[in-house]
């Protein structure tokens, strides 16, 4: 399908730019916990975790595309999981903890989750994922396939 997200991307100012009362407003309490603050949804608790059916996952926030269901796999890891994203429509950036890499909406820069590497997790298929982004549903929408 498009291109992954596998390359660093170089930090820019994001296209959506609100106030954090505008985003208040905008955002149910958990987007908003979740995209502007950067918290977690609890394991196993997210609308989007055990979801297949054909679309794109948008972000919640800003409505910018940033998965393609055909890149979307069981992990077993309690949140949505995906091999890829569309393009360069997620971004990069080392957390806070220095250990992991959040990954980011690189339109209106809401949390998403984390990307991990080198796992050795297959898909469904069997075909071996080279990297896992973990996401929180709260952060994302669903558009099915037409």
């Amino acid at each position: 399908m498009s291109a992954s997200s596998n390359d660093k991307q170089e930090q820019k100012s994001p296209a959506v730019k609100l106030s954090d009362a505008e985003w208040k407003a905008k955002l149910t309490p958990d987007q908003y916990r979740i995209l502007r603050k950067k918290d977690t949804e609890y394991p196993e608790t997210g609308e989007y975790n055990k979801h297949y059916e054909e679309g794109v996952y948008k972000c919640a926030g800003c409505n910018q595309d940033l998965y393609d269901s055909t890149s979307k796999f069981d992990s077993h890891c309690g949140w949505p999981a995906f091999s890829s994203s569309i393009g360069t429509a997620v971004r990069r950036e080392k957390d806070k903890d220095g250990h992991r890499v959040e990954i980011l909406c690189g339109n209106c820069d809401g949390h998403l989750g984390h990307v991990f590497e080198g796992e050795g997790l297959r898909d469904a298929n069997g075909k071996l994922v080279q990297q896992r982004h973990c996401v929180n549903s709260a952060s994302l929408k669903f558009q099915k396939k037409n």
